[in-house]
């Protein structure tokens, strides 16, 4: 941690961080889910099921990591109002 960054801005990184996880985690799981729904309702062949499952997961995995680069991306950005970034 640098030395410039008051206790209070530490605190706002980690916040913002812990929520861009949870968010993702959220987003991801939700993903997940959707796509493999089809699987759990019995609707895919059998011989699909483990490349289904790969490709849900996959997703999901996909759609955390975009969710929490996007949270986390946007809030460094300093021009949007009513946002507070790291040097507010």
């Amino acid at each position: 941690m640098s030395p410039t960054r008051s206790q209070a801005q530490r605190d706002a990184v980690t916040v913002e961080i812990a929520f861009a996880v949870v968010t993702g985690a959220l987003a991801g799981g939700l993903a997940f889910l959707l796509c493999a729904a089809p699987v759990l309702w019995g609707v895919v062949p059998v011989s699909w099921r483990g490349s289904w499952l790969m490709a849900a997961a996959v997703l999901g995995g996909a759609v955390c990591a975009v969710r929490v680069v996007r949270v986390l991306w946007r809030w460094r950005q300093p021009s949007r109002p009513g946002r507070t970034g790291p040097d507010s």
